[in-house]
């Protein structure tokens, strides 16, 4: 939270000098400018859950002065991991109320359960002296920020005036509070900005009464610095002890490299967390390692085992390990005064417990076990070396200077060129799409934006990404939730990313981005969203850029291929940059300690690995720029700088990149490549972000994609997989919309983000849904057959003995949750029967698939999330979906099955959980369409039938659709045909009138309708 002094134009005001000064009781912070000083004193009241924020604003001028003061604060009300998970939907549940009377701002949680008490928050600005006008309000993110705008710019401080006054259930809250005060001549003003909580509606506005009287903000101040008084004597620590706790405290919280174990140590670790448990150690919070190995400097002991109890009186939870390293004497004289000295202290209870004190014996560690618990650990100080100041006094390490760019020419424009005409279908003023639908185009002028992010989920089956209009992107390997490369973020606002480019003109020091964000550019942008691939075109003084991003169709490699232009008279020196945050894990703030950076000395790539994933500790990434005239580096901070923003980054004012990479860095990937082109020439970089299974498979990887025409022919690859696929199958009706969509938009999405990437912009699921992804592959029927087969065999494998299901299971360990939910299991025979239906594949059925085993949930057992194990009993698909329609069919007093539960989102789930369940003709649906489909008919008939040549597969022994379709009636005829390798594609779309709607054009009736190669074994009949 911030309050943000503007002048009357609504202008930020430049600080020329800033203090920040930090004590037990309070913080203070003072700017001076233009004869204006600002003086925020801040405390959190020991008597209410409130927090008090004193801005003192004092006019050194002559004349009055009019100060527009705004505050900003981010709501979350909900526990930081379920933040961090997903924050879009999180939000969805705050709703806010502008409370007049005070006026203040409250905020609260819609229940989701009967059980679930939400608490209550609020925010209000309290003025004194002056002349002050009405406070104003927002409590809409994206009213205040503005779409694509950051809290360096926001669009509420680029105009003066009261806020809109926006509440309710807003979908990014926010709360912002506005008031306009004048300042006399050589006078001051103070306001005071209080946040508070309560449990209840009634007990926030009681705090309201309460800090309405302006004397409770000045007794709060007071009483803070009464109760650090008392806090400091119970502690037995002095302020100068307070302020050496506080760095501790920051070094835990920052992860400051200085701090922590060499590079050398850090390089190598090969262990994940579960190998700290067995010594009671987590790994769940900062670790503060405290070595020691002579008695007599226990002091030390004493002042960490302080320093913990102050951290925990403040909220901050911490894992203080002490190690023992004296190895000189059996009977542990050391660790005896030690555990001595914490039993006799505050901290006793904490031995051993979460959050607390665990004293251990060097000896006991495994050398691999030592590093880890090094690497681990966010602070570790040496009892043995210099006193705790001087360790934590010390400086950064030394950083290596890159000298400065030094621009020998000014910026001097060059005319853009008219953007492309052409007919759009469908055009909303933004883009439209093209007349053949294969392109969606956007054309983004400077300050346009599109309502939301409009996103393109490029993937192969294992590997993806997704790129929004404005650049934004993150990518993952075969779960976009467990191991993201790069960040999902989430911010249908802003839009923020972990992934970005810049183009410099190195004679005049102009830096711009390719892509609309994060350096956006005065000329406008296209950008033009097709299936596999996102292109963005741009043109800037003369330079003009095409950016494709796409995936090959089968590996996991990302291309962003840059085509500069210059299409000035003169020759250009350009330089074009790449730059990605590193995760390798779910998130980043898990993985910011494990990831290290190195160059690659066979290849020159730029890789990234984080052995402490234990599930995809082999990955390596990497980044491949095959350039003579590169530079790089692995360092965040060298790249950003310090409090950088993506807009303006350090980099950009610099002549090259530092090279730098290791472990203990703010991981990034940064490569930077310069070209001179001549008037009119043209110039193509190629940028690959990828994945290999270990050192040897992504040495084939940069050594494969690096042959010249490799990022071609992977294009022409994802061109010709995607034309082939959606014209499988054409739909004609009278609407053309429909007819756009679904003859390629519909398909497209459902493959690549449904099934493929399990992901969008809203949401980064990354498991498979037992019930999503069997609706999914249903629409694959007729287009990907052997995907629909695949996926059938997939979600069986996921039953346990009784029936049931996992709701969701995250690739590729498989964990997932356990629940009561009702219709899961009930979508496997229904898309089985779909599936056999229009393919005629009965052979499916006899395919063995095995049961999972764990335990079974309790009655009262919503759900659980656990690795369940694989049995060695299978059982053929015809019998999985049989158990599955037993175990549905629990049936009420009136005869139907009952509803049960699920998590349908609609309130429904809440009608069938409890004992008392309510019947629904759903589940019943379920049964008869399982009971009078012809699967079993096929499968009964199918076996008794004489195989003749060539009506089966030779690869398999699958019986050919032909034969199935004459033992159903269909009328196809018995054809004969040779077995050759090739993909299960029908080579004849045929279209599929809307106005026949029956069976009769589910499946097409003729020969060539049929599906041509086996989808067993993907061999042609």
């Amino acid at each position: 939270m911030a309050a943000m002094p503007v002048d009357s134009e609504g202008v930020p005001f430049n600080c020329s000098h800033v203090y920040a000064i930090f004590t037990q009781a309070r913080a203070e912070f003072r700017q001076y400018t233009d004869e204006l000083e600002m003086h925020t004193q801040i405390c959190v009241s020991p008597d209410d859950d409130a927090e008090v924020r004193r801005l003192t604003l004092t006019n050194h001028s002559g004349s009055p002065r009019t100060i527009e003061v705004t505050s900003y604060a981010e709501i979350v009300l909900a526990p930081p991991a379920a933040d961090a998970a997903h924050p879009a939907f999180s939000n969805l549940f705050v709703q806010t109320e502008f409370y007049q009377p005070c006026p203040a701002i409250l905020a609260t949680r819609r229940a989701r359960s009967e059980t679930e008490k939400p608490p209550w928050l609020f925010a209000m600005m309290i003025g004194r002296d002056g002349t002050q006008e009405s406070v104003s309000c927002e409590t809409d993110r994206s009213k205040f920020i503005g779409r694509n705008g950051t809290l360096l710019e926001p669009a509420a401080l680029r105009e003066s005036g009261p806020l809109s006054n926006s509440t309710g259930p807003v979908l990014d809250p926010v709360m912002a509070l506005r008031r306009t005060v004048t300042v006399p001549p050589r006078d001051s003003v103070r306001l005071d900005l209080i946040t508070g909580v309560s449990e209840t509606h009634e007990g926030v506005i009681g705090l309201l009464d309460k800090f309405h009287n302006p004397r409770i903000a000045d007794r709060a101040f007071d009483l803070a610095w009464t109760h650090s008084q008392v806090t400091l004597r119970h502690l037995g620590a002095t302020e100068a002890d307070t302020h050496l706790f506080a760095k501790m405290a920051s070094a835990l919280i920052y992860a400051n490299p200085v701090h922590r174990a060499p590079s050398a140590v850090l390089r190598q670790n090969h262990r994940g967390q579960s190998g700290l448990w067995a010594y009671g150690i987590s790994g769940n919070l900062p670790v503060a390692l405290l070595k020691i190995s002579e008695g007599s400097r226990l002091d030390v002991v004493r002042k960490l085992l302080q320093a913990h109890s102050y951290w925990r009186l403040k909220g901050l939870a911490v894992e203080l390990v002490i190690l023992n390293e004296d190895s000189s004497n059996y009977r542990q004289p050391l660790q005896d005064q030690i555990m001595g000295l914490i039993s006799s202290g505050f901290e006793a209870q904490m031995l051993d417990k979460p959050a607390g004190i665990f004293v251990r014996r060097a000896d006991q560690f495994s050398p691999e076990d030592y590093v880890l618990l090094q690497t681990i650990a966010r602070l570790i100080l040496h009892a043995d070396n210099h006193s705790l100041a001087e360790q934590l006094g010390r400086s950064s390490r030394s950083a290596q200077l890159i000298p400065p760019l030094h621009p020998e020419g000014k910026i001097t424009r060059e005319p853009a060129p008219p953007l492309p005409t052409g007919e759009l279908l469908f055009h909303n003023g933004l883009g439209g799409f093209t007349p053949d639908g294969r392109e969606y185009i956007i054309t983004l002028r400077r300050g346009q934006s599109t309502p939301a992010p409009w996103v393109n989920v490029i993937a192969n089956p294992h590997f993806g990404t997704v790129v929004s209009e404005s650049g934004g992107a993150y990518t993952w390997l075969e779960n976009c939730h467990e191991f993201r490369l790069t960040p999902w973020n989430n911010d249908p606002v802003s839009d923020a990313s972990g992934e970005a480019f810049y183009l410099r003109d190195e004679q005049t020091g102009q830096f711009w981005s390719p892509t609309p964000t994060p350096a956006q550019d005065d000329t406008p942008y296209v950008i033009r969203h097709g299936f596999g691939y996102t292109v963005y075109e741009h043109t800037e003084n003369g330079i003009a850029s095409e950016l494709w991003i796409y995936v090959a169709m089968d590996a996991p490699v990302k291309f962003a291929v840059l085509k500069l232009r210059n299409q000035s008279k003169r020759e250009r020196r350009i330089s074009a940059t790449g730059y990605w945050e590193w995760v390798l894990a779910d998130l980043r703030a898990r993985s910011l300690l494990h990831v290290r950076t190195e160059l690659d000395s066979a290849s020159g790539a730029l890789l990234a690995h984080n052995a402490y994933n234990a599930e995809f500790a082999h990955r390596i990434a990497f980044i491949d720029v095959h350039e003579p005239n590169r530079t790089l580096t692995g360092d965040r901070l060298e790249f950003m700088g310090r409090s950088g923003h993506p807009g303006r980054p350090a980099a950009m004012r610099q002549s090259r990149l530092s090279g730098k990479t290791g472990a203990g860095l703010d991981p990034c990937g940064a490569v930077q490549v310069t070209v001179d082109l001549a008037a009119g020439a043209e110039r193509e970089i190629t940028f690959r972000l990828g994945v290999g299974h270990g050192q040897a498979d992504m040495h084939i990887l940069i050594q494969r994609f690096r042959q010249p025409g490799a990022a071609r022919a992977a294009l022409e690859r994802v061109w010709d997989y995607w034309k082939q696929t959606i014209g499988a199958v054409q739909v004609e009706t009278p609407d053309p919309s429909v007819n756009l969509l679904a003859n390629g938009w519909l398909l497209y999405q459902t493959l690549a983000c449904r099934i493929w990437g399990r992901t969008g912009f809203y949401q980064s699921g990354g498991a498979y849904g037992f019930r999503d992804q069997l609706q999914d592959v249903m629409a694959l029927v007729h287009a990907e057959p052997v995907l629909t087969r695949e996926h059938l065999l997939r979600a069986a494998a996921r039953q346990f003995k009784k029936g049931d299901v996992q709701h969701w299971w995250h690739p590729p360990a498989g964990r997932g949750v356990r629940t009561h939910f009702s219709d899961d299991y009930l979508w496997l025979p229904y898309a089985t029967c779909r599936y056999v239906k229009c393919i005629g594949d009965a052979g499916v059925l006899d395919e063995k698939i095995p049961f999972l085993e764990g335990r079974e949930l309790r009655a009262d057992e919503e759900a659980y999330y656990d690795l369940p194990t694989t049995t060695e009993h299978t059982a053929t698909l015809y019998e999985h979906c049989k158990r599955a329609v037993e175990y549905g069919l629990k049936f009420g007093e009136h005869g139907l099955p009952l509803m049960g539960c699920g998590d349908w989102n609609d309130g429904m789930n809440l009608v069938g959980e409890k004992a008392a369940a309510k019947a629904s003709g759903w589940p019943s649906s379920f049964a008869t369409c399982w009971r009078n489909s012809p699967s079993s008919l096929i499968r009964a008939t199918t076996r008794h039938l004489p195989h003749a040549a060539g009506t089966s597969c030779s690869g398999c022994a699958t019986t050919s659709p032909d034969m199935l379709g004459t033992a159903r009636g269909i009328g196809a005829p018995i054809s004969t045909m040779a077995c050759r390798s090739a993909r299960p594609r029908t080579k004849n779309a045929k279209s599929i009138r809307s106005r026949k709607v029956g069976p009769s054009s589910a499946v097409p009736q003729t020969a060539n309708a049929h599906i041509k190669a086996c989808p067993r074994c993907r061999n042609a009949w």
